[in-house]
């Protein structure tokens, strides 16, 4: 039996909302901290109010977080835009700390019965898992896609399993509802095969890592020469070299000298431990057609508009919607890139209805292999416009110009048009392509036509204390793929993020009610949450294995870390202490766990 236990989000800003009517208009503004604004007005609009959408704006500027809790639409939104209306005044509200433990959309809380079955070779044979998923007392936005379709599909792994059989029963409780968090259903399919994995190596007496590589799906980079892999769970995986990040972690461990060291320390009454996890998972989530029949309540498309002024700066109006991403960095380095144009002329506007196109927000780490793929659309049609201006300017065919370094160049000679001089003329048409419309302003939807699928391995080497059971974190190694890099430290950052997270899971975070459902863990008192002093120094590296089938390559890094991490610690934990007969423990290690797991053994 396996459990993945209640997580309470708790992104550093609460929510809030402000309700604004101006009675002149019969118009309403909802500000926000939402991560898909365009949702929240679809349905506060469609199914609560029964408000025309064009009567209503919704404005989320820069949120403080929401780790997928602020996808969901929350009663207050909608009493916060009626009261407006009645007292025909702003009106304000804030959550305070309490209220976000007791109210904001939970994580997890699965109950899994788990079997993999091998033969005398060490080959996989068959899986077979039945979850228990809570969902809450009401449906969530992503109520009954998380544990089906973003958690039962992905239970193929990296391994090459021929017979996976997976039972999902979802049922409501009087409890908090239980929407997407940080990873939402994938770190739950990881932790029951990381653990199944490293449980299957101590009883057959052979190297997790070992057992893995010899299980692995043999790399593929979905070409037609090795297309995608499908898997015995409806998925077909896009790309991807799973050996080649786990023997990258290998190297970067030094995993023989420091099996060696674990050796020593366990011969000097240490108790260390070394864990493995190896994870893949779906991101961008798609196609919309298919997500919304297996209970996602939204569609997963993306939307950019770029709107280049006359003087040859650029405006991105992106659908995609920033909480802690950098997507003012990011989108503007593929358009600054792109036309060859400086970043400082780059602007970039999102959450706010009243100026972007319909978009569905962040979430799924999604934002730039679907909407980073929407702008490279609308990108395509600046430059393909922006060919017939130019070859009318300098008297050529279109078919004769190459676009590089922000100006048109005719081929073979030095005549050229610059990036600006073709905005500033689709603007003053003067000397003008006939049939060609004015301005340079494209908008692009894009839908993906499947997941996009990173993977990566990750270890964790543990400390042990004897006496107390508290248990400290030497080292976290990681070797992740996220498909092509647009900023690297952006990338470092959301995966230092996602693993913390992923550690606060296994050693500190819990919620817990009661048999009436009361939240007894409603405050930081009784919810732990991991510090900075509670986390060594990362070591991070990365392999690149492109996605085949969107514009950019890109996979999504935002989860990554806390799939891959919470299964490693925890397998570290129960390494340092199986030699004393400890073969499982439940979430999250506490030290009162753990010492009470060696008193037993004992």
């Amino acid at each position: 039996d396996i459990v993945n236990q209640r997580l309470i989000p708790n992104a550093i800003e609460p929510r809030c909302a402000i309700g604004d009517y101006d009675d002149s208009r019969d118009y309403h503004t909802l500000y926000t901290s939402s991560q898909n604004p365009h949702v929240i007005r679809l349905l506060m609009c469609a199914f609560v109010l029964g408000l025309p959408e064009h009567k209503v704006r919704v404005v989320a500027p820069d949120v403080g977080g929401g780790f997928g809790s602020k996808i969901f639409h929350y009663a207050e939104e909608a009493l916060m835009v009626w009261v407006a209306k009645q007292i025909k005044r702003p009106v304000k509200w804030t959550a305070e700390r309490t209220e976000s433990f007791l109210s904001d959309g939970q994580g997890r809380d699965h109950k899994t019965k788990a079997q993999m079955g091998f033969d005398s070779d060490g080959k996989m044979v068959a899986l077979k898992v039945e979850t228990d998923a809570n969902l809450g007392a009401y449906l969530s936005t992503f109520s009954t896609a998380v544990p089906t379709y973003l958690h039962g599909t992905l239970m193929q792994g990296l391994y090459t399993t021929p017979a996976v059989h997976i039972t999902v029963n979802a049922g409501v409780t009087n409890t908090v509802a239980v929407d997407a968090y940080r990873g939402a259903g994938r770190p739950e399919a990881t932790y029951v095969i990381e653990r199944l994995v490293e449980t299957a190596a101590a009883e057959m007496g052979v190297d997790p890592a070992e057992l893995r590589l010899k299980n692995f799906i043999p790399p593929f980079d979905g070409s037609d020469a090795e297309p995608g892999y499908q898997t015995q769970v409806a998925l077909q995986y896009d790309s991807g070299n799973y050996e080649g990040v786990l023997n990258r972690l290998l190297e970067m461990s030094d995993y023989e000298n420091l099996k060696k060291e674990r050796e020593t320390a366990r011969a000097n009454g240490k108790l260390m431990g070394i864990g493995f996890s190896t994870y893949i998972e779906a991101c961008g989530i798609a196609p919309s057609a298919v997500v919304g029949s297996l209970g996602a309540r939204a569609g997963l498309f993306e939307a950019a508009n770029i709107r280049v002024e006359p003087t040859g700066s650029v405006t991105l109006f992106t659908g995609s919607h920033s909480h802690g991403q950098g997507h003012e960095t990011t989108f503007a380095q593929l358009i600054a890139d792109d036309l060859g144009i400086p970043l400082e002329n780059v602007e970039i506007v999102h959450g706010d209805t009243g100026k972007v196109p319909f978009g569905m927000g962040t979430y799924g780490s999604r934002s730039l292999a679907v909407g980073g793929s929407a702008i490279v659309k609308s990108l395509e049609k600046i430059k393909e416009k922006g060919t017939k201006i130019a070859a009318h300017l300098l008297e050529a065919s279109a078919e004769d110009l190459d676009f590089a370094d922000g100006k048109w160049t005719v081929k073979g000679t030095d005549k050229s048009v610059a990036f600006g001089d073709v905005s500033l003329t689709a603007y003053v048409p003067h000397n003008y392509p006939e049939g060609l419309e004015p301005g340079l302003d494209e908008t692009s939807f894009y839908d993906p036509a499947n997941f996009t699928y990173p993977f990566g391995a990750h270890m964790a080497v543990v400390e042990v204390d004897p006496d107390t059971g508290k248990v400290d974190l030497k080292r976290f190694i990681s070797c992740d793929d996220v498909g092509n890099v647009v900023n690297p430290m952006i990338v470092d950052g959301q995966i230092h993020g996602g693993v913390a997270q992923g550690i606060g899971q296994a050693l500190l975070e819990g919620a817990v009610f009661d048999e009436s459902g009361q939240l007894n863990t409603a405050s930081y008192l009784d919810y732990a949450m991991p510090r900075a002093d509670d986390l060594p120094s990362f070591e991070l590296d990365r392999t690149v294995t492109p996605c085949p089938h969107n514009p950019l390559g890109a996979k999504g890094c935002g989860e990554a870390g806390t799939i891959g991490s919470t299964p490693a610690v925890v397998n570290a934990v129960v390494d340092a202490l199986r030699p004393m007969g400890v073969t499982d423990l439940e979430m999250p290690l506490s030290p009162q766990r753990v010492w009470a797991a060696m008193q037993q053994a004992k």
